[in-house]
């Protein structure tokens, strides 16, 4: 209760310094939400080390000046494969604990990464690009990386990260709960600080601006049409955070390397956590072809 008390406060607080900026500069005020946006609701680890990460080599990462941290387990006997996950939007990697131990007794290489921003990590923004400039650095320092198990923003990240890697690695991608449009989030935001329209406006020009893109470019839709690395997406009906109905489109694509499993019940949190899900992973990645 408390910490949703915080949390009104502070949209409360941001609501009106973007209502008063915006008065005298719209493009101001975008800037300003562009941050807001870009910044995680809580910074640090808000529960104790799984005793699988007491096991595992302490990585470190320096990523544009900023010390990230990351963590690796070796199996016993292994299959050559690597995998990494990659968690989401004010998460870390602790929260994936369920995953290591299975993986590796199938013989995986496993890795984590608390982002910037993230967990006990350094920096103060995280946003797709930022995001997939991390992953570009890990990938060329440990990789080549054989898989990747992605929820929420950490999905938009790894599927923009898709289309620059080698073509000639063989590698599967698990998609949990997507980001799936950059557009759906955004909209989401304004509802939620109540922005004006000249307000969206700029913070669209500015995003155009700082990537060279459109706010739809930065899409899993987009991306996962013009690839053709085999995809597992899971995605609960119910998310509010990514929402559901943004996966329709694709699913209508029927595309041949692309495999949905559709939840209910799950929300966007729950859904890594549930053992279906785990299992449908663990099963995915031991497949020896795409399907």
């Amino acid at each position: 209760m408390k910490m949703k008390l915080a949390q009104r406060v502070v949209i409360g607080y941001y609501k009106t310094k973007l209502r008063t900026i915006a008065m005298v500069s719209p493009r101001k005020a975008a800037e300003q939400a562009f941050q807001i946006f870009c910044t995680p609701y809580s910074k640090g680890v808000k529960q104790k080390e799984p005793m699988v990460f007491h096991k595992a080599i302490r990585l470190e990462l320096v990523f544009e000046g900023m010390v990230t941290k990351g963590y690796q387990w070796k199996p016993e006997r292994t299959n050559g494969q690597k995998l990494l996950i990659v968690h989401g939007f004010s998460s870390y990697s602790y929260k994936f604990e369920k995953y290591v131990l299975p993986l590796l007794k199938e013989g995986f290489e496993v890795m984590a990464f608390d982002a910037p921003a993230h967990g006990l990590s350094e920096g103060k923004m995280i946003n797709a690009l930022i995001y997939k400039r991390f992953l570009q650095q890990l990938e060329a320092k440990y990789g080549p990386i054989n898989g990747f198990i992605a929820h929420s923003l950490g999905g938009l990240a790894v599927a923009l990260l898709a289309e620059d890697l080698p073509p000639q690695v063989p590698r599967k991608i698990v998609l949990i709960a997507p980001a799936t449009e950059t557009r759906s989030a955004i909209a989401g935001f304004y509802t939620m600080f109540r922005i004006k329209e000249t307000v969206q406006t700029a913070f669209e020009q500015l995003i155009e601006e700082m990537t060279g893109k459109s706010v739809d470019y930065f899409s899993v839709k987009r991306v996962v049409e013009s690839t053709h690395l085999p995809i597992l997406w899971i995605h609960d009906t119910g998310d509010r955070i990514c929402p559901y109905k943004d996966t329709l489109s694709v699913q209508s694509l029927q595309l041949p390397h692309v495999r949905f499993l559709v939840t209910e019940g799950l929300g966007h949190n729950k859904i890594y956590r549930d053992k279906q899900v785990l299992s449908a992973v663990f099963d995915f990645f031991k497949a020896p072809s795409c399907f």
